[in-house]
């Protein structure tokens, strides 16, 4: 997942002498294997609290969000589980990973064997984050999206979006264009473990995982979290 912020966040950061966001995400996080995909390794926190606490001090006074890219949520660890388990759903195709974060489902999908991986986040510091990450597990060639996507439409032959219904408004604008993109022929597959704003009456439920999670971050440590896809869209 990821959140929006200005164009100018990267180069303020270096400027105003906070280390630039790869510097960060080295300093603050530990390559880890994510729980319910240990076949991909992440750079991430150890801890929830500290690391959102420093980022907060050394970098919330610049505007930018939160360090979303440092955990595996659930909604994203399900989804990428799917897809390793399914490869059949990307393999070949050209693939948008929404609101990446930390590019987890991305790089799933490159595993797959997708043709081409795009991971789209308007945080710099997530688009640092899945750049080390697809590093880390030795993938040359995933793109990285900058751009605010919502309402476009590049031709995905699937899109993938995990923990995307966490605020109202913002759920209500991703949905909609989700279902645009699924009405003219794209594959959307959505992980979720029961945020407030999805829309489950226009879902039509697929799978469900148990995620490891933290305390810290979720209310409890096994996340029961689903596989979604739009109804009606006719593929």
């Amino acid at each position: 997942m990821g959140h929006r912020s200005g164009d100018g966040g990267r180069d303020t950061v270096t400027r105003r002498g906070g280390a630039d966001p790869q510097a960060f995400i080295r300093a603050e996080t530990r390559a880890l294997p994510v729980p319910l995909a240990p076949e991909i390794t992440l750079h991430l926190a150890v801890e929830s609290v500290p690391i959102w606490q420093r980022t907060e001090e050394e970098l919330g006074e610049m505007g930018l969000p939160p360090p979303f890219w440092a955990f595996a949520w659930a909604g994203g660890q399900a989804l990428a589980r799917h897809v390793l388990d399914h490869p059949e759903i990307v393999r070949g195709r050209r693939v948008l990973d929404f609101a990446a974060g930390s590019g987890l489902v991305a790089i799933a999908a490159w595993i797959a064997g997708a043709a081409v991986v795009e991971a789209a986040d308007i945080d710099p510091f997530a688009q640092a984050a899945i750049t080390l990450n697809a590093s880390l597990n030795g993938i040359e060639g995933l793109h990285v999206v900058t751009d605010d996507i919502v309402g476009t439409d590049a031709g995905w032959d699937v899109v993938l979006a995990g923990d995307i219904a966490y605020e109202r408004d913002t759920a209500t604008r991703v949905f909609a264009w989700l279902e645009s993109l699924g009405a003219r022929g794209a594959q959307v597959w959505i992980g979720d473990p029961g945020r407030s704003y999805l829309p489950r009456e226009r879902l039509q439920w697929i799978a469900e995982y148990g995620v490891p999670v933290t305390r810290e971050l979720e209310d409890s440590e096994i996340k029961r979290t689903a596989i979604w896809r739009p109804r009606d869209t006719g593929n």
